[in-house]
């Protein structure tokens, strides 16, 4: 079993400190998932989905999303933004 190691982009940290507590929470089930389970892990979350090749997206709640990473043979995941969706990049 593979344990995928989840880093945080420095903007996505300062964005985590200023959401609401039940959205930090739910960000960190999606860090558990991540994981264990990779890249997929968010595929238990609402509006899951690939952005490119290497890169996905779910959202937390209705008004937040997290984005992140994954370079193929690689165990790292690297979560590049959490806050608003109508401020992701993508």
């Amino acid at each position: 079993m593979t344990v995928y190691d989840v880093v945080y982009k420095k903007k996505a940290g300062r964005g985590l400190r200023d959401l609401p507590a039940n959205v930090q929470d739910r960000f960190y089930v999606l860090v558990d998932l991540l994981r264990a389970q990779g890249p997929s892990g968010g595929h238990v979350f609402l509006g899951y989905g690939k952005l490119s090749d290497n890169e996905y997206h779910c959202h937390l709640t209705y008004h937040y999303v997290a984005c992140w990473r994954h370079e193929k043979n690689s165990i790292s995941i690297e979560v590049y933004y959490v806050g608003s969706r109508e401020d992701a990049p993508y």
